[in-house]
């Protein structure tokens, strides 16, 4: 009977004289294996791995015994040879086309805090152009890196086409994508998002909103442009040419320069704050002051909005919620060893700052 059952343990061998502890003729120090950390402990090898994979039949003050030997000697339990045996490996894949917008970058962070309070790490890999070799490139990478599931951040119209398919029998989540109907797809409420934002311009007393959007491929985009669109005809008002940019501050500052120069734009709703940021620079260097003669909102709420000048007022999108949604979902598909269907929104809404006020009388 091994002595751990018992609640009791032999004497462990000191630290220092267990076997390849040392480095001999200056030879490098081998990896800290199953069985010495069992001899420092006093116990079987059988409980060693029973520590190291959570197993709840083993007696506390045994366990602990176990633990600091194996902090003392530095052991790292062999993951890889755990997945194998377990067929679980603990990790989440992470597929996207851009990391640089801030809207994935913050998403993939959150998507790791997550994972990394279930036990889990994340492989990312980023893709180039969204082709269907380049997807199912991706897909054939995590296969190959071994994780349990796929987190998909997808920006584009690529899943509610021909265009793009997801290896069938996947566990998958989808973020930022129109294909809630075949996939599990996690976004913040972007339609909902833009009402608000139009909405208080037009509470405010702006006949219309002039509209600064996102790239025409873009999902986010589309759905924010749609909800500005819905709302000035459900008010009755003129719906102004759309100006399009690229999400930069870049595109922002030119399609700002364009409106600056039209005497009735009272009001602007850039599609994200970055694209804000610009139209805020274009209109000072016209002379046309925010918010008394101009009003702006943007999306996003990025940490830097409230350092504007003036403060913006933007709709903030929750992307600590979305990653730990993204993750929740995924995790319940792998448990119940099934994948499932459907949408699943995350509520925004708006901050009101400095860069909002009434139209010039």
């Amino acid at each position: 009977m091994d002595a751990d059952a018992r609640g009791h343990r032999s004497q462990p061998a000191p630290v220092a004289q267990r076997a390849g502890s040392g480095i001999p003729g200056g030879r490098r120090k081998q990896r800290v294996s199953m069985a010495d950390v069992a001899r420092a402990a006093g116990v079987s090898s059988q409980t060693v791995s029973r520590v190291s994979n959570g197993h709840p039949a083993v007696v506390e003050r045994t366990r602990q015994q176990v633990l600091e030997a194996m902090r003392q000697l530095g052991y790292r339990p062999n993951s890889a040879a755990r997945a194998l045996r377990y067929g679980q490996f603990n990790t989440i894949g992470v597929i996207l086309f851009n990391l640089t917008s801030t809207g994935n970058s913050r998403t993939v962070e959150a998507i790791a805090a997550h994972a990394a309070t279930e036990g889990y790490a994340i492989t990312l890999i980023p893709l180039g152009a969204p082709t269907q070799d380049n997807v199912l490139g991706a897909f054939t990478r995590m296969g190959e890196l071994a994780v349990d599931g796929v987190i998909v951040i997808i920006e584009i119209h690529l899943l509610d086409t021909n265009t793009v398919a997801l290896p069938p029998g996947v566990h998958a989540v989808v973020v930022d994508s129109d294909a809630g109907d075949r996939h599990r797809v996690v976004d913040t409420d972007q339609t909902d998002g833009a009402r608000q934002a139009v909405r208080h311009l037009l509470d405010l007393g702006h006949h219309t909103v002039w509209h600064i959007a996102g790239p025409a491929e873009s999902f986010a985009s589309e759905r924010r442009a749609r909800a500005w669109r819905g709302v000035l005809d459900a008010y009755g008002r003129p719906v102004p040419p759309v100006e399009r940019g690229d999400w930069s501050a870049e595109s922002g500052y030119r399609a700002g320069l364009r409106l600056a120069a039209r005497r009735d734009c009272t009001a602007v709703f850039a599609a994200n704050d970055q694209m804000a940021l610009g139209v805020l620079r274009a209109l000072h260097e016209r002379g046309r002051r925010v918010p008394e003669q101009i009003s702006v909102v943007g999306f996003d709420d990025i940490p830097e909005t409230s350092c504007y000048l003036p403060p913006l007022t933007t709709v903030h999108q929750d992307f600590a919620e979305v990653g730990r949604r993204c993750v929740q979902a995924l995790l319940r598909q792998i448990r119940d060893g099934r994948t499932d269907a459907g949408t699943d929104l995350v509520p925004t809404r708006l901050v009101v700052r400095a860069s909002t006020a009434p139209p010039p009388a």
